[in-house]
C-alpha cells in the first residue's frame, strides 16, 4: 500500500532490537524483537535465527507491518497448532502504547525455544509464548511514527540560527540544516522542518515564519514522508 492510500496518520514501533529469555518448566524461551519493513525483512531474522539457534526445537514468528498494520502473519513452526503464533501476535496487536491505543507496527517477533523435557499442555504453550513476547515489549524502547510533510526554510545566515532554535523551541519538527551558496554566492542555510500531514499546517507555518523573520525566510514544500518523533 502506497503512503497516498494509507488510512493511518501515525502509529508507533520500537526503536532498537530486543532479546529477552525466559525459563518456564526447564524450557528456555529466548525472545527476539526487531523493527522491519517488509515480510523480507521479517524472515531474514528467522533465518538468522534459525542459523544460531540451529539446536532449538522451534522457532515460532508473528509479525505486524504497515501504518494500517494491514499484514500479519504468524507461525507455530511445529508446536501445536494455535499455541505459539497466534499468542504472539495477539501480544503484539494489542499491546497498548500510548494514551490506550494498541498500534503498534513494523515489529517481528521470533521465540527460540530450547524443550526443557517437561510438557507445558496447550494451555501451558500460549502463556508460555504470549508472556515471553509481552516480557520483551516491556524492555522496548516505543517510537512514535507520524506521517509528515518536509519543508525546507530558506534563510540568511544572519538569520539561520536564530532561526533554528525558534522553531525548535516552538515545537515544530527539524530535522536538520544544510548550507549552500544561493543565488547571489552568499551561503545559505536551509532548515529542513516536517509538519504534521493536514490541510491547515501549511497555513499556520506560513503565517509563523511571516511573523518571525518579517519576510526574510522562504519556504519550499517537499515529499510526504513518515518521520520518527
Amino acid at each position: 500500500m502506497n503512503q497516498s492510500e494509507t488510512r493511518a496518520t501515525g502509529y508507533t514501533t520500537i526503536g532498537a532490537d530486543v532479546v529477552h529469555e525466559l525459563e518456564i518448566k526447564r524450557s528456555r524461551f529466548i525472545t527476539y524483537l526487531r523493527r522491519v519493513e517488509s515480510e523480507a525483512a521479517a524472515r531474514e531474522l528467522v533465518a538468522e535465527l534459525r542459523k544460531s539457534h540451529f539446536d532449538a526445537r522451534h522457532h515460532c514468528t508473528a509479525f505486524v507491518l504497515g501504518a494500517d498494520r494491514d499484514v500479519q502473519r504468524s507461525n507455530d513452526d511445529g508446536e501445536p497448532s494455535g499455541t505459539a503464533g497466534a499468542p504472539m501476535l495477539e501480544a503484539l496487536t494489542r499491546r497498548e502504547t500510548h494514551d490506550g491505543d494498541s498500534d503498534l507496527s513494523d515489529v517481528v517477533a521470533v521465540v527460540v525455544r530450547y524443550f526443557g523435557g517437561v510438557l507445558l499442555g496447550a494451555g501451558g504453550l500460549v502463556r508460555a509464548y504470549s508472556e515471553s513476547v509481552s516480557a520483551g515489549l516491556d524492555r522496548a524502547r516505543l517510537v512514535r511514527r507520524q506521517r509528515m510533510r518536509l519543508y525546507d526554510v530558506v534563510a540568511d545566515m544572519t538569520i539561520a540560527p536564530r532561526l533554528e532554535n525558534d522553531l525548535r523551541t516552538s515545537g515544530h519538527q527539524v530535522l536538520g540544516v544544510d548550507y549552500a551558496p544561493g543565488d547571489d554566492g552568499q551561503v545559505q542555510a536551509s532548515v529542513r522542518v516536517a509538519l504534521a500531514d493536514a490541510a491547515d499546517a501549511e497555513d499556520a507555518f506560513s503565517a509563523y515564519l511571516a511573523s518571525h523573520t518579517a519576510g526574510a525566510a522562504s519556504w519550499r514544500r517537499g515529499a510526504t514522508e513518515w518521520v520518527d518523533l
